[in-house]
């Protein structure tokens, strides 16, 4: 079997425990020699990406806030991480098979972030279970799928607007974030949400690199291209704070963090 053949066939696993554990065997199965083809065109199937029937999926607007210093309150917050977790694995996979003639370390960097949004899904399901839910137990929205749908045709703009821009969100998301479920008394939600920074930092470094790449291989400039691609691909506005120390570590420039200051006050 293939490298990225193998990667959609993992995206279209409905099962989120089945499709963790093959995110992250298949992760190890190209360490270890599976052949990859990077030049090959892989025609898109019925049933990308594989979904369980629950959680039902609604406009980010419908979904109800939920509050950490409720029992129900927390456990629909965490859900609300485990599926934007089991999105990730998705959008990691989408990219792998999705995007053909890309540098052979483009696919290892999307299989690694893919093995490791798996794991996040997993800490999240079981402290979820822990608490007496499962994932599917409460609605939800699909806003990084849809913006996967709008990039499918253009993997700059994909590099562009989902890593660095809607996972980046997490950066500036998560230290708030922990302190509230610090405050709840939930010490094992705010390890496990340690561990998920820690990564996307590297997730979203990934993510500046390869746009960078593409940038320049286009010859374009990619601070003044960035607002461009938000507009055309109506990806939402960022709002502040940023968290400045994380999106430094994750590759963005002063420039890039002076101009989403400067953005975010217009």
């Amino acid at each position: 079997m293939e490298t990225r053949s193998l990667a959609l066939k993992v995206l279209c696993l409905q099962d989120p425990a089945e499709k963790a554990a093959a995110a992250q065997h298949l992760y190890a199965q190209v360490l270890a020699g599976l052949p990859l083809d990077e030049s090959l065109q892989i025609a898109r199937p019925e049933g990308v990406p594989g979904r369980p029937l629950k959680p039902q999926l609604m406009s980010a607007l419908q979904v109800p806030k939920r509050s950490p210093f409720t029992a129900s309150g927390r456990a629909a917050l965490l859900h609300a991480i485990a599926h934007i977790e089991f999105n990730a694995i998705n959008l990691a996979l989408d990219a792998v098979w999705r995007f053909a003639d890309m540098p052979r370390q483009f696919y290892l960097d999307w299989l690694k972030v893919a093995a490791e949004e798996a794991q996040h899904f997993n800490l999240l399901h079981a402290h979820l279970q822990s608490l007496g839910h499962s994932y599917g137990d409460f609605d939800a929205h699909d806003g990084l799928w849809t913006m996967a749908e709008r990039t499918a045709g253009d993997v700059l703009a994909r590099m562009a607007l989902v890593p660095r821009t809607l996972e980046a969100r997490g950066l500036d998301a998560t230290p708030p974030l922990q302190a509230k479920l610090a405050r709840a008394g939930d010490m094992r939600a705010v390890e496990i949400l340690d561990v998920i920074l820690r990564e996307e930092v590297g997730h979203v470094l990934i993510g500046n690199h390869w746009y960078r790449y593409l940038c320049e291989l286009q010859g374009l400039d990619p601070v003044a291209l960035y607002p461009d691609l938000v507009i055309r691909f109506e990806a939402p506005r960022l709002r502040p704070p940023f968290n400045r120390g994380a999106r430094a570590l994750a590759g963005f420039s002063q420039e890039e963090l002076d101009y989403l200051d400067a953005w975010a006050r217009d």
